[in-house]
């Protein structure tokens, strides 16, 4: 499986609080915070849903 870095780029302040439960849920705290996740269908359908509030880079 292919591995994907997701970066957290601006607040979740201010989101609605589904976008910050998604966050909250992929381990993403502070801005700048990364984390490295093996890319399924899940995940693609989460960073979907925030892709406004992240960076995401193919491993």
């Amino acid at each position: 499986m292919a591995k994907v870095k997701v970066t957290l780029k601006k607040s979740t302040a201010g989101h609605m609080p589904s976008n910050r439960r998604t966050i909250a849920a992929l381990g993403l705290k502070k801005i700048g915070d990364s984390k490295i996740f093996e890319k399924t269908k899940e995940l693609d359908g989460a960073l979907k849903k925030i892709h406004f509030l992240i960076t995401v880079k193919e491993q």
